[in-house]
């Protein structure tokens, strides 16, 4: 099977030495030396590292990973994002954007270490795509340009990273650029990040004349003489500092070390002892191993972050970038799952993504915690209660995969054939080992659910962000209406942030986005890849309601069906409270003496009945929002069905909602602005128009950067208004920031467009 570029011929080649009798050395593979899937090495647990790549957009991310690849020995030559040829942007959308659109894994090695890595999206239309890689990976690689530091999506994936508990290392990239600033970037870590930068390297000149790093922990010198912009960076020399280099350069890598030691010793006791202890004379005779180890230790504890420096575009830095995945981040054995323990030697992983094939089907991406998967056997769904047959695994490698016999714990795999399998379900080898699991987990701590074993045994899925955009969605003919179903079926098994629903009243296809350029995506993928020519309704956004104020109602439902009589009378309370953020979640509680009444199934048609009502606000109908709802009674007589109490409880609550009523709330977006000073005033004025709140205007170099917040509906189309009044020379990044109450002017408008009276 031929790969174009990315041929992988047989044969694993070792890496080779070349020193001279000086003290400069340097390392390359040889020129032909590319390596085969079928040859990555499959090394003990500890030896496998698997890590994600996350960054703001245009940070450099891709193009970090394209030179991971051809540096290990995987690809041929060296790929570029704008020519739309790396490995991981394998999408034709990519391609054309010139973005990463869907989180794409690797498998290579790097000496004698396994490295499975997933290369993540920077837009915000795509966060799902980080959130669900970061659930199942043990480290992170977060990428930043230099020359701006920490920016609007950098703050986005780190907070994420750090809710997964994930240990980073930072890699400021585009050191190269004329703006670029060691010192900016890693003041704006600590300040907005609120992380402890522990800098590894400086930086050996700057701007066009970045050669190379300083390690301060070997204070060794790594220089890249690239002959030509076609050099790519294989060779490169280290070398110890000397006298007779710059003094300037001497005074600042003698200062950094220092400041390196004494942070690590604050961070980490068992360091500090060691200092006390063997080297209290002279600090600075530590051992860089001893360095090494502590750094680990801080890494590891998330007491600190590695940084280091490079430019991936000028193929200088890269290699110690990844000596430093191997050295600092942890082996899947150094991360602490108690649920997998449970499991012993039996298999557990987690689908964390899908994709969907025309040849093979379905194909499931695993987090493998625990056991040995091999094809050909059958695996035990424990959210889906269903038993489906693996027909094969693979390896992935971005859109190109290869075919192995078996994959141990601690790795990512690609499955063929599980067809019910969705993004978050628990795999287990049988309904038998989850049973043995939670049995285990009962004996050890009696943290079982009163619903059944197997609740305490799966493993937490990924969390799936409402949508903030929606439009309707139509074939071109009816004949198409079932190839349409068909295609957004497939679509949003691929992608959960994607809601699909159908509207009650006009019977029309609703599609629910993350944002324009998501919906725009999806609308051309149905085109490429199922060839229907959609037609899409004007794009709307995705409001919330709340209630004004407490009530409490009570309610009775009393109807014979056939001869079966139903009665249920439900008493009950909702009020509004504080939780306008993103994530801003309705309320249910039961007063105590209900609580040990009601039977588990009644509780539970209770519960449906209250979730239900909460998904259709009683102005317009948007999904309920910052609601507390407490059930005071609930008396159902002999013979009612479950579907029944549900019923009551949804129209009692109903009643509350209307006698406390409605309040819109808006999405309010946080906007940064990277503009010059010349168009900052017609950008300025601009962002009043659109309701905009300025909250800072801070100085990047030549740059202003402008941060703002805007609400949702003002901002459609801005990219092409901001173009036009900066001729093209200005940046944003959009964020949701939070939902605010919708002022009664502006809401009267709304409802009004809504009812269609404007």
């Amino acid at each position: 099977m031929i790969w174009g570029r990315y041929l992988l011929s047989a044969g694993l080649q070792s890496s080779r030495w070349r020193v001279s009798c000086h003290v400069k050395r340097a390392y390359s593979f040889l020129p032909d030396d590319v390596k085969s899937l079928r040859a990555v090495v499959n090394p003990d647990i500890s030896k496998i590292r698997n890590i994600g790549i996350m960054a703001h957009i245009d940070a450099g991310k891709t193009t970090t990973t394209e030179r991971m690849l051809y540096y290990s020995g995987y690809t041929r030559a060296l790929g570029d994002v704008d020519d739309g040829d790396t490995v991981t942007d394998f999408m034709a959308q990519e391609r054309e954007r010139g973005i990463t659109i869907q989180s794409a894994a690797v498998t290579f090695d790097w000496k004698s270490h396994r490295i499975n890595l997933i290369d993540t999206p920077g837009h915000v239309d795509f966060t799902l795509e980080v959130e669900r890689a970061l659930r199942v990976l043990d480290g992170a690689v977060a990428v930043f340009d230099a020359s701006a530091g920490v920016e609007a999506q950098t703050l986005t994936v780190w907070r994420q990273a750090e809710k997964h508990h994930v240990p980073c290392v930072c890699f400021l990239n585009k050191m190269d650029k004329p703006a670029a600033s060691l010192s900016l970037s890693i003041e704006s870590i600590k300040q907005k990040l609120k992380a402890n930068p522990v800098l590894l390297q400086i930086p050996v000149g700057n701007g066009k004349s970045f050669t190379g790093v300083v390690d301060l922990l070997t204070n060794q010198k790594l220089i890249w003489k690239l002959k030509s912009s076609e050099d790519n960076g294989r060779v490169f020399e280290i070398k110890p500092l000397e006298h007779s280099d710059e003094p300037e350069l001497l005074q600042e890598v003698s200062e950094a070390r220092t400041a390196l030691i004494e942070q690590v010793a604050d961070l980490d006791d068992e360091f500090a002892e060691l200092l006390l202890t063997d080297f209290s004379e002279n600090f600075d005779a530590v051992p860089s191993n001893k360095l090494q180890e502590a750094v680990r230790r801080l890494t590891l504890a998330r007491k600190g972050v590695p940084v280091l420096c490079g430019s991936s575009l000028r193929n200088k830095g890269v290699q110690p970038l990844l000596d430093a995945i191997t050295a600092y981040l942890p082996a899947p054995n150094e991360r602490h799952h108690d649920l997998v323990r449970w499991y012993k030697d039996d298999l557990c992983a987690l689908a964390f993504k899908v994709l969907h094939d025309k040849q093979r089907g379905p194909l499931v991406f695993l987090r493998i915690y625990s056991g040995t998967l091999k094809p050909q056997t059958a695996i035990h769904n424990i959210n889906r209660n269903s038993v489906e047959r693996m027909s094969r695994l693979l390896v992935p490698f971005a859109d190109q995969h290869v075919e192995i016999p078996s994959m141990t714990a601690g790795n990512i795999a690609l499955t063929v054939g599980l067809k019910q399998t969705v993004t978050g379900d628990t795999i287990v080898s049988s309904k038998a080992s989850a049973a043995a699991a939670a049995r285990r987990a009962q004996n050890e701590g009696g943290t079982g659910k009163k619903r059944g074993e197997h609740v305490s045994v799966v493993l937490s899925g990924v969390e799936v962000p409402d949508p903030v955009f929606f439009c309707t969605i139509e074939p071109p003919t009816m004949a198409k209406q079932a190839d349409l179903e068909n295609a957004l079926n497939c679509l949003q098994r691929e992608d959960p942030s994607l809601k699909v629903r159908v509207d009650p009243d006009s019977g029309q296809t609703i599609l629910c986005g993350m944002g324009e350029l998501h919906i725009e995506i999806l609308h051309d993928r149905i085109r490429r890849e199922y060839g229907i020519e959609a037609h899409l309704g004007p794009l709307q956004v995705a409001y919330r309601e709340t209630i004004l104020q407490e009530v409490s109602t009570t309610d009775t439902l009393d109807r014979t069906v056939g001869e079966r009589r139903h009665v249920v009378t439900v008493e009950l309370t909702v009020k509004p409270v504080e939780a306008m953020s993103t994530g801003g979640s309705c309320e249910i509680a039961f007063e105590e003496k209900v609580d040990g009444q009601l039977s588990a199934e009644i509780k539970e048609a209770v519960e449906n009945g209250v979730h239900s009502s909460y998904l259709q606000g009683p102005l317009l109908g948007y999904p309920l929002q910052g609601v507390s709802t407490l059930i005071q009674s609930v008396n159902v007589e002999s013979g009612t069905s479950l579907a029944m109490v549900s019923a009551c409880v949804s129209r009692c609550m109903l009643k509350a909602f209307r006698l406390g009523g409605g309040q819109v709330l808006e999405p309010v977006m946080s906007l940064d602005v990277t503009v010059g000073e010349e168009h900052l005033g017609s950008v300025l004025g601009d962002l009043a128009q659109r309701r905009g709140t300025v909250r800072d205007i801070q100085s990047r170099h030549d740059n202003k950067v402008l941060i703002a917040t805007v609400p949702l509906a003002e901002m459609m189309g801005y990219s092409t208004v901001l173009r036009t009044l900066t001729s093209g020379n200005a940046t944003f990044s959009l964020e949701l920031d939070t939902y605010e109450t919708m002022n009664t002017q502006d809401q009267n408008i709304l409802l009004k467009r809504m009812s269609g009276l404007l």
